[in-house]
């Protein structure tokens, strides 16, 4: 059923003025909601699209998309409506913070709800604490760091409290630090129910951060399902121009009769915990 999902895209086809090659070629893909979903492509692959097409940035030239089973509608009352459903977090800061300060950026988005200021301030207090920003507060933005900048962007979207957050490659530029903190702050955000979508480069990262992935190509579907079914087939992810994660290579590299049985491992901690209960079992394993 579409109400299962918070965006479903139908045969959605796009082309941006002067361009050879459609950007989305009839696109049909589901996200399902309450979950953490991947959206995995190289460059041209449509996941910027996809993404400005779900906040009515763009509209289908053909096809439709639809929010919470309803299709979207393009008046000027319903994307307002839409925009605090669904927040869109850019791959770049820059083009997301418009006034001085974390706390003045964070506090723009509310004022035109019409919420009271006591509301707003207790608001965006909530906000800073969760992505560790409440000493940066009152700090000039072209004073923070990148990962500061990106989880500023990232607490005005959350301030709307949208039941949906689209993320433009969050983690790209960052320092482990930083990655850290922000993935910390979706952590928080999903654990309250908000659904949550990220489009990375990072295999590595889709495979321990999702527990869905979509696989775009060329503005198309190629694949969508679990990590463990998705990476599963090294050959059909390495024939679209991708590479398997490394834990994901790693496992299936090993004999089956070592996997057999066993769940693959999604981060580092469970690989390791596998190996030692492999070689515990036996101290003589050939492999």
């Amino acid at each position: 059923m579409n109400n299962e999902y918070s965006l479903v895209f139908e045969g959605v086809a796009y082309s941006y003025p002067d361009t050879a090659e459609p950007a989305l070629r009839e696109l049909t893909v589901s996200i399902p909601k309450g979950r953490k979903t991947a959206v995995l492509g190289h460059n041209g692959s449509g996941k910027s699209t996809l993404f400005l097409h779900a906040v009515g940035v763009l509209r289908p030239q053909k096809g439709k998309v639809l929010q919470g089973g309803t299709p979207l509608t393009y008046s000027k009352k319903e994307l307002a409506a839409l925009r605090r459903r669904v927040g869109l977090v850019f791959q770049d800061p820059e083009q997301q913070l418009i006034l001085s300060t974390p706390i003045e950026d964070i506090s723009f988005g509310l004022r035109g709800t019409g919420m009271d200021e006591a509301a707003i301030q207790k608001r965006c207090l909530k906000v800073l604490e969760q992505l560790n920003l409440l000493a940066l507060q009152d700090k000039p933005v072209h004073q923070l760091s990148l990962g500061q900048k990106k989880r500023t962007a990232l607490a005005g979207v959350m301030a709307m409290e949208p039941e949906l957050i689209l993320l433009d490659e969050p983690t790209s530029y960052l320092d482990p630090l930083s990655e850290r903190q922000l993935l910390a702050g979706l952590e928080s955000i999903y654990a309250k129910g908000t659904t949550v979508v990220m489009a990375t480069h990072d295999m590595n990262l889709a495979y321990r951060w999702a527990d869905w992935i979509i696989v775009l190509d060329k503005g198309v579907c190629r694949a969508a399902g679990s990590p463990e079914d998705i990476f599963a087939d090294g050959e059909d992810i390495r024939a679209i121009g991708l590479d398997l994660p490394l834990l994901a290579d790693l496992w299936h590299s090993l004999p089956g009769r070592l996997t057999a049985g066993q769940t693959a491992p999604r981060n580092a901690e469970e690989f390791k915990a596998i190996l030692k209960q492999l070689f515990s079992e036996s101290g003589n394993i050939r492999v």
